[in-house]
C-alpha cells in the first residue's frame, strides 16, 4: 500500500512521525505550506494523510464528510474507532478526537479505484495555494499574514452516483471566499468523473485566520519564495 512508508502501526494504533508526514506532503499532494516542515513550531500532520488512512481502512462510501477537529502532533498515537452509524473518529490515547467521519450508501472497497481517488483529491487538495486561493484573496483584498500564514483544513464531503470500480478523475469547479473581519472561509469545489461521465461533486472548506489588508508586492514575494522551495524540494508522485 502506498502509504505504509508515512505511518507506523503498533497494537492496533496508528503513529505518524513528523518527517513522514512532511514527506507524504510534498511527495504526494505537492503541499509546501509551512505548517507541515518538521521543524515548524505549530507543526501538525497534513489532513490528507489522515483522509487517505481512512479510505484506505474504510474504503470510498457513496456519501462522505470529513470534519477536522484538532492539529495532530509528531508521534502522537491514533487510533480510529467506528460506532453503530458508521460514523468513524480518529482520536488519541486520552480520547480527544481529530478527525470525524460521516459515512453513508454504499462503499466502493477495491483498492485500485480508492487508490486513485486517493491520490487524485490530495493532488487537487495540495493545490490549495498559491492555484485557488492566491486570485480568491486578490478578489477580495485581503491576504494572510505572509510571516505567519495560518491556512487550516477545516472540512470536506462528497456524493458519488456511481458505485463501479473505476479510473475516477477529479477536476477543480469553482470556489468562493467569505471574509468576516479577521477570519475567511474559503470553499473549493471539486467534480468527479470516469470515462468522460461526471459521477459526483464535492467541496473543501479552508479557515484562514489573522487576515490584512490585500498587499500585491508582498503576496508576490511570498508566492516567488513558495515557488522556489517547490524547485528545490520536487514532488516525486
Amino acid at each position: 500500500m502506498f502509504l505504509d512508508e508515512f505511518h507506523s502501526t503498533d497494537a492496533n494504533r496508528i503513529c505518524i512521525t513528523a518527517e513522514q508526514a512532511s514527506r507524504f506532503a510534498r511527495q504526494i499532494a505537492g503541499d509546501y505550506n509551512p505548517i507541515h516542515d518538521p521543524c515548524a513550531r505549530r507543526f501538525c500532520v497534513p489532513g490528507d494523510l489522515l483522509f487517505a488512512l481512512v479510505l484506505s481502512r474504510y474504503g470510498l462510501s457513496q456519501h462522505m464528510t470529513f470534519y477536522f477537529c484538532g492539529m495532530v502532533g509528531d508521534r502522537v498515537a491514533l487510533s480510529f474507532l467506528e460506532d453503530e452509524s458508521g460514523t468513524v473518529s480518529v482520536v488519541d490515547e486520552n480520547g480527544k478526537r481529530y478527525l470525524s467521519v460521516k459515512r453513508s450508501g454504499w462503499t466502493i472497497r477495491d483498492p485500485s479505484t480508492v487508490e486513485t481517488f486517493t491520490r487524485r483529491y490530495v493532488a487537487f487538495s495540495g493545490r490549495n495555494f498559491p492555484h485557488y486561493l492566491k486570485p480568491l484573496l486578490e478578489e477580495k483584498g485581503v491576504m494572510f499574514n505572509p510571516r505567519r500564514p495560518l491556512v487550516i483544513y477545516d472540512s470536506m464531503g462528497f456524493s458519488l452516483e456511481n458505485h463501479d470500480p473505476c479510473d475516477l478523475d477529479l477536476d477543480f469547479a469553482g470556489a468562493n471566499l467569505d471574509v468576516k473581519g479577521k477570519r475567511g472561509e474559503a470553499h473549493l469545489e471539486f467534480r468527479m468523473s470516469c470515462n468522460g461521465h461526471d459521477v459526483g461533486i464535492g467541496s473543501k472548506k479552508l479557515v484562514i485566520s489573522g487576515l490584512q489588508d490585500y498587499d500585491a508586492e508582498k503576496m508576490d514575494t511570498f508566492v516567488t519564495n513558495f515557488a522556489q522551495l517547490k524547485a528545490a524540494n520536487p514532488c516525486s508522485a
